[in-house]
């Protein structure tokens, strides 16, 4: 954790996690500090992992109400966005900038100065799988939590949250009603292991799809898509109605194979701050 730029000033002694230190750090790097939250989630002491687990669980679900103003989506039309109308002639923050503010000065989010994204179309339902193998951590993880928060609150009703490695965890089952913070919390304490086994995942993702009677159904893959246990996951994904990858933008080469092979729409995501833009083109 020492490593982490900020760590000690986030974290001065044990058990304690200074909110303004975060905020100002946030200001400065968000991505660095979303990354260094993720990872004291895992912290070994109880205190300051409980402290950072609230905390991550807000920020994300913010993150993910919020985010730029969307152009339009390759392959489709553009998504819709509405700002929040400000009192009087003042000017609205960017929504981070909003999300930064409050968290520094310790009040809850000015609903008037975000912007909300709509990029959910009315009877899609969503099943989203997170690769927990061990590169998933710091921003990667932090970035998974804000897409698995985006798909719950934009689908409240008809979204499943799957994390996988040797397994298939189900987070969040289609259609029940677990609200987004408590999905974030169980993603964010999982910790990585060595395998994946996209095939047994994608599979667990059609089950859980399958229980829906919307007209559409999507799975979205938020993967580096490096399978080692199992079968090669280019079968199952042919299975799916309709599979867009979400994969770190500096590890594409087997994404784009897997794409590539099955025909998935493939978006590339550079980090947290993305995410809600990244699922609004992976909808199309």
């Amino acid at each position: 954790m020492a490593l982490h730029q900020g760590f000690a000033q986030v974290s001065p002694e044990v058990g304690v996690l200074d909110d303004a230190a975060f905020g100002q750090l946030m200001d400065d790097d968000p991505e660095s500090a979303l990354g260094l939250l993720a990872d004291l989630v895992g912290a070994t002491d109880p205190v300051l992992r409980r402290l950072a687990a609230r905390l991550a669980g807000r920020i994300t679900t913010d993150l993910a109400r919020s985010g730029p103003a969307p152009g339009p989506a390759a392959g489709g039309s553009p998504g819709a966005s509405q700002r929040r109308q400000g009192r009087g002639r003042r000017r609205p923050r960017r929504p981070l900038d909003a999300i930064v503010h409050a968290r520094g000065v310790g009040v809850g989010v000015d609903t008037d100065e975000l912007v909300v994204t709509a990029w959910e179309r009315p009877g899609t339902a969503l099943a989203l799988v997170v690769d927990r193998s061990g590169s998933m951590l710091g921003p990667r993880l932090a970035t998974a939590a804000v897409v698995a928060a985006a798909v719950v609150l934009s689908r409240p009703d008809d979204a499943s949250v799957l994390a996988v490695a040797k397994e298939a965890l189900v987070l969040r089952a289609q259609g029940a009603e677990r609200p987004a913070e408590q999905v974030i919390d169980d993603l964010m304490v999982l910790r990585g292991h060595g395998v994946t086994d996209l095939s047994l995942a994608l599979e667990a993702a059609a089950r859980q799809l399958a229980r829906s009677d919307a007209r559409r159904k999507v799975c979205l893959l938020m993967s580096d898509c490096r399978f080692t246990a199992g079968e090669d996951p280019t079968a199952a994904a042919r299975q799916l109605e309709e599979l867009a990858i979400l994969a770190p933008a500096d590890d594409r080469l087997d994404a784009e194979a897997l794409s590539g092979s099955s025909g998935a729409r493939l978006v590339f995501l550079e980090g947290p701050l993305d995410a809600p833009a990244a699922i609004q083109q992976a909808l199309g």
